[in-house]
């Protein structure tokens, strides 16, 4: 099985066919499934382990699903607990490093900025003189820069820097943050999306970040301030904050990796089918995309007709496994 796949392919239309009979013996399900006896033992035992099967004996083995939420959701919660502990990893970095930090001259590594405009003029300065990678939390209601006001994007785009950004699901139903963001994924930029980022972070070329100091509920009070981090511990920590949220964040795409893809979803298809994963309501991608909420739903139906299912949940697993996201 695929990493991060909770049922493989075999798997996932045994379970199906077996929903579909209610019971069955293994010889019924291979007869269905058309496969070999062998491997219609081995796909139930697997389902078996995993929770989703269960077996009774009174005259010989009859086996019968279980519900999907109840067996899978222990193997989501471990993940989410995975990445639990990953930020507090994140947390003893950063308490380790105000500890080191205390016993020398602080200045040397963190610079504090004063100012929507001196903010904005130094998140400029740095795309400019990027040179590898630029990475970004683009969390909504931006503090000294719109999405659309970020030109040096694609200065560093054509230069070749490599742009990863995750955006918060709020920041994608914003009047025209899809167009910016289709305009950046179409110049080559990396976008994926999460229900909520943690902070707004700016990091460039993995020695320099740029991190507000004040929490959003207080941003009303003076003028914005944000730290400029040089390379030590505390940028590592951001960095590993940063990838342990790209691990887990849903790609947002405009067109397929494969240029001869045989799907056959164009491009309009594929970024409502990322903002649909990334939980955006009908009602805001058929605003951002101009179109109506029934156009949202024929373009929806002809995908799982694609896809071979008929809910939006099982499209959604079927987008991540064919590789449509």
């Amino acid at each position: 099985m695929q990493d991060g796949v909770l049922l493989d392919a075999r798997e996932e239309q045994a379970y199906r066919m077996l929903v579909g009979l209610s019971v069955a013996r293994s010889s019924e399900l291979a007869e269905v499934a058309e496969l070999p006896q062998q491997e219609a033992d081995e796909v139930l035992q697997r389902l078996q382990a995993k929770g989703l099967v269960a077996v009774h004996h009174a005259d010989g083995p009859v086996f019968r699903p279980l519900p999907p939420d109840v067996a899978l959701g222990t193997t989501l919660l471990r993940r989410q607990e995975s990445l639990e502990a990953a930020r507090k990893t994140v947390a003893a970095l950063s308490e380790e490093f105000r500890a080191s930090a205390s016993r020398r001259d602080a200045h040397h590594l963190v610079e504090v900025i004063v100012g929507a405009d001196a903010l904005r003029e130094r998140l400029r300065d740095l795309q400019e003189s990027a040179r590898e990678e630029i990475l970004w939390f683009c969390r909504a209601n931006p503090l000294a820069m719109q999405g659309a006001d970020n030109t040096e994007e694609y200065g560093a785009l054509s230069r070749g820097v490599r742009y990863r950004a995750i955006y918060e699901r709020a920041l994608l139903e914003q009047p025209g943050e899809l167009d910016t963001i289709a305009e950046g994924v179409s110049w080559g930029e990396e976008a994926r999306s999460l229900p909520t980022l943690p902070v707004r972070l700016a990091i460039v070329d993995r020695s320099t970040a740029v991190c507000p100091l004040v929490r959003d509920d207080e941003l009303g009070i003076g003028e914005p301030t944000a730290a400029i981090i040089g390379r030590g511990q505390l940028l590592d920590a951001l960095l590993a904050l940063f990838e342990s949220h790209w691990e887990q964040a849903t790609p947002v795409k405009l067109y397929s990796d494969d240029k001869d893809d045989p799907e056959g979803l164009d491009d309009s298809e594929r970024f409502l089918l990322s903002l649909l994963v990334a939980g955006v309501p009908d009602k805001s991608i058929a605003s951002q995309l101009g179109i109506s909420r029934r156009t949202v739903q024929r373009r929806l139906d002809r995908m799982m007709a694609l896809a071979g299912v008929d809910t939006r949940t099982g499209l959604a697993f079927q987008a991540a496994k064919r590789g449509w996201i």
